[in-house]
This record gives C-alpha cells, sequence and structure tokens, in this order.
C-alpha cells in the first residue's frame, strides 16, 4: 500500500507497489455493488499494465453479477458518453491520467455519464475498506460484450458544437501529441471529419511514451518544435486519457492547458451567453472573459465533479479546469480535449487570425504551479495561519485555502490523487506570481518541520 491513493474519487498508485490485480478486483466490486441494476462499460487508456487491470475489473464487476460493455482503449470522455448512449448503470475507466507510466488506476462513473458524486465515492470507499461486496452466484454472474464502433457517437457530438464546413474549407495542417493514450484514434478521426491534414505523434495506444506523459512547456519541447517546422496552424497535445489538452501555437511556442479553456471560451461566448462555471484553480482569464461578455462566473473547489454539479445547476454555457479540461454540456459532462480541439479550429476558422495573434490579445496574467510532499504538514493547521498571516486577502475554504486580491490570487490545497500539497498563484506578471508562491511555500515547508 506504499503509493496506493484510495479515494472518493476512485484509486490510483504504483503498479506493484501499492496497486495490484487483487485490490483492482475488490475496488471494482465495491464500486458494482452500489450500481443500480444493469451494465456497466469498461474502457482503458494505453498504459502498459492496461490488460492486467482490465482482467481485474473484469471480475470484479461480473463476479458482481453485472454485464460488461467492454470499450477497449478509448478516452475517458468517450467513456462518459457511451454510458449515457448505452443506457447503463455506470462505467469504469483504467488511467492514472497523466501520471508516468509506473502508475495506473480507476476513474468511477454514474450513470448520468460523468464521475461520481462525493456521496456515492465516499459510499464506495466505505464497502471497500469494509469489503461489503455482493458477489453473484453462479447463475447470476455477469457476462461480456465488446461495443462496435465505442467512439462513433462521441465524434458526432463534437462535430454538432462547431461550424464544420468553415473549419473544412481552411484545410489547416494540424499537429496532434495523442502521446501514446487513448485519444489518438479519436483525435485523427475529428481532424479528418474536419478537414484537416493531421500529423499525429504517438498515435498508437500502447503507453510507449516519447516523453513524460503530463502535457508541460517542459514535456513538449520537442513537439514545439515540430508545430512550427510542419507549418502547423495548431499543436494539440493529448494526457494519456485525452480529457485534457495543452496546446501549442503556429509559431512553437507553448500556450499551455489553462489557455485552452479560455480560448475555447472565446469561441462560445461569440455565440451565446450563459453562466460559466470555473474551479478555485483556474486562472482569472477565461472568467474576465466570461464577466466582459456579460456571463456569471461560478467558482467551486477543484475536482470535474463539482463543476459538473454547478453547471447542471445552473444550467451553464461552459465550465471546466484549467488543466486543460473543457466541458461543454451539449456534448458531455466530462472535462473532453475533442471539444477543445474542435473549439479552437472554430475559433480560428471563425476569426482568420493566427493562433498566437489570439493567445495574445487575451487577458494577460502569469501563473506559477509548485508542489511539495505531504510530510508531515498539519494542513488545516497550515491554512488557519495561512489565513491570519493574509488578512488583507479574501479568504475561501471550501477547498484548502484560496485567497484573493485585486490583483493576485493563490490557491494552497492537499492533491487527492497524490501525498502531495500545491501551490498556486496568478498575477499580473511572473515576478510578483513567483514571489507569493515562493512566500507560501516557505510556510508549507515550514508546518513539515514544525509538525
Amino acid at each position: 500500500m506504499a503509493t496506493r491513493i484510495a479515494s472518493i474519487s476512485g484509486l490510483r498508485g504504483i503498479v506493484g507497489d501499492g496497486l495490484d490485480p487483487a485490490c483492482v478486483v475488490e475496488f471494482a466490486a465495491a464500486y458494482a455493488a452500489g450500481c443500480d441494476p444493469g451494465p456497466i462499460v469498461v474502457g482503458h487508456d494505453g498504459r502498459v499494465s492496461a490488460p492486467v487491470f482490465l482482467s481485474a475489473v473484469l471480475a470484479g464487476v461480473t463476479a458482481a453479477g453485472h454485464d460488461v460493455l467492454l470499450a477497449g482503449p478509448i478516452a475517458t470522455p468517450t467513456l462518459g458518453r457511451l454510458v449515457v448512449d448505452r443506457k447503463a448503470a455506470g462505467g469504469v475507466q483504467i488511467s492514472a491520467s497523466h501520471n508516468p507510466p509506473t502508475y495506473n488506476g480507476l476513474k468511477f462513473f454514474q450513470s448520468a455519464g460523468m464521475v461520481l458524486s462525493p456521496a456515492s465515492g465516499r459510499a464506495m470507499l466505505d464497502r471497500f475498506e469494509k469489503k461489503q461486496f455482493h458477489w453473484a452466484a453462479w447463475d447470476g454472474l455477469g457476462i461480456v460484450r465488446p461495443i462496435e464502433d465505442p467512439e462513433g457517437e462521441h465524434l458526432a457530438r463534437v462535430l454538432s458544437v462547431v461550424d464544420v464546413e468553415a473549419i473544412r474549407r481552411r484545410k489547416f495542417t494540424v499537429a496532434l501529441d495523442a502521446c501514446h493514450g487513448a485519444g489518438g484514434r479519436l483525435g485523427e478521426a475529428l481532424l479528418r471529419a474536419l478537414g484537416c491534414s493531421p500529423l499525429v505523434i504517438g498515435p498508437i495506444a500502447d503507453g510507449r511514451y516519447d516523453h513524460t506523459p503530463e502535457p508541460t512547456a517542459a514535456n513538449l519541447k520537442t513537439f514545439s518544435a515540430l508545430v512550427s517546422a510542419a507549418g502547423a496552424v495548431v499543436g494539440f497535445a493529448q494526457d494519456p486519457d485525452a480529457d485534457r489538452l495543452a496546446i501549442v501555437d503556429e509559431t512553437g511556442r507553448y500556450i499551455g492547458e489553462e489557455l485552452t479553456l479560455a480560448l475555447a471560451a472565446s469561441r462560445r461566448l461569440s455565440q451565446a451567453r450563459g453562466p460559466v462555471v470555473l474551479n478555485l484553480s483556474t486562472s482569472r482569464v477565461t472568467e474576465e472573459l466570461a464577466l466582459k461578455a456579460g456571463c456569471v462566473v461560478h467558482r467551486t473547489p477543484v475536482g470535474e465533479i463539482h463543476v459538473v454539479e454547478k453547471m447542471r445547476a445552473e444550467s451553464a454555457l461552459l465550465g471546466g479546469e484549467g488543466n486543460g479540461g473543457v466541458i461543454d454540456p451539449r456534448v458531455g459532462f466530462v472535462r473532453d480535449s475533442f471539444v477543445g480541439m474542435a473549439m479552437v479550429l472554430d475559433l480560428l476558422a471563425a476569426t482568420d487570425e493566427p493562433l498566437s495573434k489570439l493567445a495574445d490579445a487575451l487577458p494577460r496574467y502569469a501563473m506559477v504551479k509548485d508542489q511539495y510532499p505531504t510530510g508531515k504538514v498539519d494542513i488545516s493547521d497550515l491554512f488557519d495561519r495561512l489565513a491570519d498571516a493574509h488578512h488583507d486577502a479574501r479568504a475561501d475554504r471550501r477547498d484548502g485555502l484560496r485567497l484573493d486580491w485585486p490583483d493576485r490570487w493563490a490557491h494552497v490545497r492537499s492533491s487527492n490523487t497524490e501525498p502531495i500539497v500545491r501551490v498556486i498563484t496568478e498575477a499580473p506578471d511572473a515576478e510578483t506570481a513567483r514571489r507569493l508562491a515562493d512566500d507560501l511555500g516557505r510556510w508549507v515547508t515550514t508546518a513539515g518541520r514544525l509538525s
């Protein structure tokens, strides 16, 4: 159990050092025990360990009496779409998202096609810890049935939200780094359906990553150079389960993940008005765009389900997270790299401007994202002392501690998927953001020494 993190968000850990087939069988069975009658969709990203844990998930779900609709290697947003389209009782995605290849994990979905609610996640975790499974008798075991064309409906939904003919007329050259993950096949199909000439790197979902899979600037240096060398109008980079999207402009400049949502919002806000939902760690860039357009902006704790639940409650126009996760309710309630790709191409076609110019026209902020080992830090005490020491800022304690000043903000919180404390700051200039992050980082490290 050295690296295993079992939480209301699911399960994640290093293969062979906390994550093993035995615990995966039990976690899958604990999930299935809380599902209504009906089949459960199961998919996975392209990790080398996927076949091992696929067998374990199939065993846990079918032994609990549920049939499995087997989707194979698919993107996480596609699995969410399948749960709804196949009227399934739920879904399981085998993935560790952006983590290195040594990791794997499980993400669980409710029948509405979105990840589990906190209450459902807590109930599942309680069943897992208490080993409260509902094992079926021999004549009640589930069966496994493959899904034919698992990506067709998702592709159609994405195409329905953009001006396909306008994009086709432009005949864009587009680079895509699918990172040997689950998004390569659908990503290429989407680009071809939009009349683009795609240059796809790592299209096969085999987990043989060419670089550390998180789509950061440092990890995409080679890809960024390729984008400009190939004459592409844009470079898209997915994480292994394709719910996150980072962007490189036509000059080879890394635009990043934070501006993915902002660029998508630029296009959507030119078409309609409505509430926009962001989490507490997301840049102010999208917020400013929405407010300028006369839209209400809602902030939620970090976590896809918090954003999604607020979107549904407010009938939101758009939502997402600053990690490159765009959520368009017309397609589904899951972060979706394919929606992000299509909306950015739609923006390019509609404006007839290069991506570099569109990015430069966005509100300008500098962001710093640091992380520190949790160690022996007393998190609650740390947040209390930070709030007291920064009494000139407005404090939000819904998820760790967010501090807001008129010109800058900071968010300090514990990760739900890794044993770390995250420190995120944003300010009009890089020096101010860095100085604030370093100040808060000293508080975190000092708290660890004093505890």
